[in-house]
């Protein structure tokens, strides 16, 4: 494809010339068996990968349909951004916030990238969730109150989620948070230009606005309330408090009295007690806490000048000052960010990595701290490094590379491990967290379950994920069929019966009498099956030689570059316009389901592939096959843009 002039044909074929399955022979042989086919089509549903990839199991392709207007919403009047909505948070609360935030792991694994690039998720997941807040859309109503009651320890975002979902099943719900606002790692871990305060709250305040969900802040599960005490007054508990302690260094020196964890860092500055850094500061990490640290420091800047009625304190953060910040004279703290792994190798998402860059954060790629020095004063006034080598996840010096970078501070962005102290010490599960079987429960304690980064640190939408299947299995206990393992693929799922539910197009009854197939059953959904459970669907059983090279609609970025970035705490992400938005659905390849091409109902040389009548239509029923026509040929399944078509055993 040529830069200046893109070329917008399909390039892809599924045969080249001359080649086919069978030969002519062997191909006649097989259509010509009188009125038989030895196969026949089946539409088979799989799990989109853009899905699979989803730590939240969102039904990604579900709510691109609907961006697209392919899935109308089923209820007049009803604005297909709201339809959108609804089935955004089946999965995920929380779709403005990871619009903003989350890596996008489904975008690496999006079949759209064998075509041209992937489809932009995280951008219209953003105009969604943002659309929703500004006008005023609520959560689903939840069903009648069970009589159950559920302690969620832990407002961030696995608690909430937990929460969310336990309610909508039916349970009371009653959070207990340590901080005084809820939120964990979504407030109190990331700055608010990456998430707006305002935006957080909106999604918050929806889940405590559901009958049975409430909230006590301010408490300290194992300190002001007993873990014996929620065993006794609840039917279950989750647990969801997080990894709220930082790794140190774990390197000589790396007790000095400025020397803090990149956590403790940033839960002061999102408290509002962080007003100034110190004037040259090394972070030490490569993942995305790290940039929000590094990022945070150089817009804070460092206060060269104080007039006498500031108040402050040369503490561990650096200079403080409370009503008067504002009015500081401010330089430009000088951040630099290090890592084990090669810069293009960090774990940091990129486009967070270059903006750093940008905004003047000097990182070094391939390099190792091997010692905190420490000034006559014990606190640390350089941090010894050398270059390395990675060998699998361990870092090999290089011998005489070894270098100082002076710093008045050193932050450790290397890892997080759950607080499990004050009466929480029967959840350890070694290593610094909670240790779970399949089915998120506590190992060797009955009514416990947990997740989120106490289970393992990882992504907030990571959490969110945990939160969800968490609180099914919970609900699975309380009724006391508790499984023993989960799904091969466990994400939320799209249910043709709950589709053929919402549209009034339920199967009839079935009289239990036995019959000869189900092709003209009404009791049926026939020549259908659902692996969505067990199976991903892969780009090579897609037909792309459907789909034209379309240009993805990017969201703008407001750029911020270094000699501006001092006190530049506005938001960056500029989200998609509807329009924008609605295109970005069309380019969904629909992987595993039916999009309505046509492409069965022009090619099949028999008429035996036909629309389902309109009335009768909903998402994965367009189209039908009628057995007595079909000569199993194959073409159907050949032309099927989506893979939905795969050949079954027929007659």
């Amino acid at each position: 494809m040529n830069d200046q002039s893109p070329n917008t044909k399909p390039t892809h074929r599924r045969f080249k010339n001359g080649e086919s399955m069978w030969d002519a022979t062997d191909l006649t042989s097989k259509i010509f068996q009188a009125d038989k086919s030895y196969k026949c089509p089946t539409y088979v549903h799989r799990t989109p990968p853009c899905q699979g990839g989803c730590p939240s199991g969102h039904d990604i392709r579900g709510w691109l349909q609907i961006a697209r207007g392919m899935d109308k919403p089923p209820v007049a009047g009803m604005p297909w951004q709201q339809y959108a909505f609804e089935r955004m948070v089946s999965a995920n609360p929380f779709p403005a916030t990871m619009g903003r935030v989350c890596p996008a792991p489904c975008e690496d694994g999006c079949n759209r990238n064998e075509v041209d690039d992937f489809v932009g998720i995280n951008a219209v997941e953003q105009y969604v969730g943002d659309w929703a807040i500004e006008n005023g859309t609520s959560l689903p109503a939840p069903p009648p109150l069970s009589g159950k009651k559920i302690a969620v320890i832990g407002g961030g975002p696995a608690g909430l989620a937990a929460a969310y979902f336990l309610r909508m099943k039916g349970h009371a719900v009653a959070i207990f948070e340590m901080h005084e606002k809820l939120g964990g790692m979504m407030r109190f871990g990331i700055p608010g230009y990456r998430t707006p305060r305002e935006m957080l709250d909106a999604e918050i305040g929806r889940i405590l606005a559901l009958d049975g969900v409430t909230a006590r802040t301010g408490v300290r599960v194992g300190k002001d309330v007993s873990v014996e005490e929620l065993e006794r007054d609840y039917d279950a508990i989750f647990w969801g408090i997080g990894a709220q302690s930082g790794r140190p260094l774990p390197v000589p020196g790396a007790d000095a009295e400025n020397c803090i964890t990149g956590v403790e860092f940033l839960d002061a500055f999102n408290r509002g007690w962080v007003f100034s850094t110190a004037k040259k500061i090394v972070v030490v990490g490569g993942g995305d806490t790290s940039i929000d640290v590094a990022s945070v420091a150089r817009r804070l800047g460092h206060i060269n000048a104080t007039h006498q009625h500031d108040t402050h304190d040369a503490s561990t953060f650096g200079y403080t000052a409370h009503d008067v910040a504002g009015a500081l004279r401010r330089e430009g703290a000088e951040i630099t960010l290090t890592s084990l792994f090669p810069i293009e190798q960090m774990t940091a998402a990129e486009h967070e990595r270059e903006d750093a860059k940008r905004e003047g954060v000097d990182i070094q790629g391939a390099v190792m701290p091997l010692e905190v020095v420490k000034g006559e004063d014990g606190r640390a006034r350089a941090l010894r490094m050398c270059k390395c080598t990675m060998k699998g996840t361990v870092p090999q010096p290089i011998d005489g590379t070894e270098y100082e970078i002076e710093c008045d501070m050193v932050i450790s962005a290397i890892g997080q491990m759950a607080d499990l102290s004050q009466g929480l010490e029967k959840l350890d599960g070694g290593r610094g967290g909670i240790a779970i079987d399949p089915v998120y429960k506590v190992r060797k304690l009955d009514k416990h379950f947990a997740g989120g980064d106490a289970v393992r640190p990882h992504l907030l939408t990571t959490a969110i994920g945990h939160g969800r299947v968490a609180a099914q299995t919970m609900d699975h206990f309380l009724a006391g069929a508790l499984e023993e393992k989960r799904p091969k693929v466990d994400v939320h799922q799209f249910n043709l019966l709950a589709e053929l539910h919402a549209r009034n197009l339920d199967p009839s009854p079935y009289d239990h009498t036995q019959t000869r197939g189900t092709s003209a059953a009404k009791f049926a959904v026939h020549n259908y099956e659902d692996r969505s459970a067990t199976q991903i669907i892969p780009h090579k059983d897609l037909f792309k030689g459907h789909f034209n090279f379309v240009e993805r609609n990017k969201r703008q970025e407001r750029h911020v570059f270094a000699d501006k970035v001092i006190g530049d705490f506005e938001e960056r992400i500029v989200r998609l316009t509807e329009e924008q938005a609605k295109k970005e659905g069309e380019r969904c390849m629909s992987c595993g389901l039916c999009f309505e091409c046509d492409n069965c109902v022009i090619y099949c040389p028999q008429t035996a592939v036909a629309r389902v009548p309109k009335k009768e239509r909903a998402v994965g029923r367009y189209v039908y096959t009628d057995y007595t026509k079909c000569i199993g040929c194959h073409i159907c399944a050949d032309v099927c843009p989506t893979g939905y078509i795969q050949m079954g055993l027929g007659e």
